[in-house]
């Protein structure tokens, strides 16, 4: 009695070998997890944003702020737009950190704001998207590079600090009064506007001169102490967009526009980076893990069949089919696959006519039948005469051995 078949083969792989496989992959992306976690746990409580005076990272400002704090200026970190209005007075400077992630609506107001305090407004890297606002008659050119500049102005404060590390949005005003310094292709990248109320507004083209990495580097410190510690009062703007007057969804240049626009616009791009990462991570692991497998292995069948059983089996099957032409062909194929190592003829060669039968009748010059009749010849008409063709072929195999 034959055992049951089952629906697995000696090839698939039980849950252990499973595990014994994805285990490593699993093993490392936990870590991975748990590090993130830890990480996460660890710097929850400290500040790690751009230009954030809190944060000591090299793109933080704390650097800047600390000095000016030395100097008896006191600095007040802001993150709406009330906080930012309500404490902006001609005592004060109101640095704005990303002006143009200022909707609409909180760009008008803080116009108005900037217009009525009297204070001084410094708004770094101020694009086109808010300088409309913001900055009525200054336009903004292509973009340039970082890097070391001289003032070429006679604005006091970039007279005093010399060359700085600017560069980024570059501007163009006919403004009276206006101040411009640090040119960049005949564009400058800092502009000094009178504001209308006895302020001033200072556009920056970008704020490296703010950040703790370039604070030490050429008259950087120099430039940004003099902008920001003016005046008794710094309030340090860091718009947000949970900002409750972000609400009307209207950006920088007036056209409406949803608020959950799609759902990666709303992802920090750390993490956007940190998914590409993982996905790659992912595809490697995929690519080390499915390497070409071993030679095939045997298969241990569930009972034995004898040879003998097999052959008569596809005969029957032949039979069944009515395939005379297709027996006859195999069995011509597999003789003169045999005889041709005999006859000193080439495996490649062995169905060859034009070589194998005058080696045959070189072999055997006497034979009864013609060979090219057995070896090439057309399919049997009926049963009789397919057995008939089996007996010769045999016959003439044997021939061949034992001449």
């Amino acid at each position: 009695m034959s055992r049951p078949r089952t629906s697995t083969t000696s090839t698939s792989l039980a849950p252990r070998q499973l595990w014994a496989r994805a285990r490593g992959v699993l093993v490392v992306l936990a870590l991975l997890l748990i590090g993130g976690l830890v990480l996460a746990t660890v710097r929850s409580a400290d500040h790690h944003g751009h230009l954030d005076p809190r944060s000591a990272d090299p793109n933080g400002s704390r650097a800047v702020a600390e000095i000016l704090k030395a100097q008896g200026v006191t600095v007040q970190v802001v993150t709406t737009l009330d906080e930012a209005t309500t404490a902006a007075d001609a005592d004060s400077t109101l640095l704005v950190t990303t002006p143009d992630l200022l909707t609409g609506h909180q760009q008008s107001v803080l116009r108005q704001t900037m217009t009525a305090s009297g204070g001084r407004t410094v708004l770094a890297g101020a694009g086109a998207a808010s300088l409309g606002t913001l900055a009525p008659g200054v336009t903004t050119e292509p973009s340039t590079s970082v890097k070391v500049r001289e003032p070429h102005c006679a604005l006091p404060a970039a007279v005093r600090a010399g060359s700085v590390d600017i560069g980024g949005e570059r501007y163009t005003t006919d403004t009276d009064g206006a101040t411009t310094c640090y040119p960049a292709d005949d564009r400058p990248t800092l502009v000094a506007l009178p504001t209308p109320g006895g302020g001033d507004t200072v556009l920056l083209g970008s704020a490296d001169i703010l950040t703790n990495e370039r604070l030490d580097e050429q008259g950087n410190a120099s430039l940004a102490l003099q902008l920001l510690g003016s005046r008794p009062h710094l309030l340090w703007y860091l718009p947000s967009l949970t900002d409750p007057s972000a609400a009307d969804g209207t950006p920088g240049n007036g056209t409406p526009e949803s608020t959950t626009d799609s759902f990666f616009s709303l992802v920090p791009p750390g993490w956007l980076w940190g998914t590409l990462q993982l996905a790659l991570a992912a595809v490697l692991a995929a690519i080390w893990r499915g390497r070409r497998l071993g030679p095939l292995v045997t298969e241990p069948l569930p009972v034995a069949i004898r040879a003998s059983e097999a052959t008569e089996g596809r005969a029957r099957l032949y039979r069944k089919a009515d395939a005379r032409d297709r027996a006859a062909a195999v069995l011509r194929t597999a003789t003169r696959t045999r005889i041709a190592p005999l006859l000193g003829v080439a495996a490649q060669d062995a169905h060859s006519t034009e070589t194998l039968l005058p080696a045959l009748s070189t072999r055997l010059p006497g034979t009864g039948a013609d060979p090219r009749d057995l070896l090439f010849g057309p399919a049997p008409a009926d049963d009789a005469a397919l057995i008939r063709l089996a007996d010769q072929l045999d016959a003439l195999e044997r021939e061949v051995r034992t001449s």
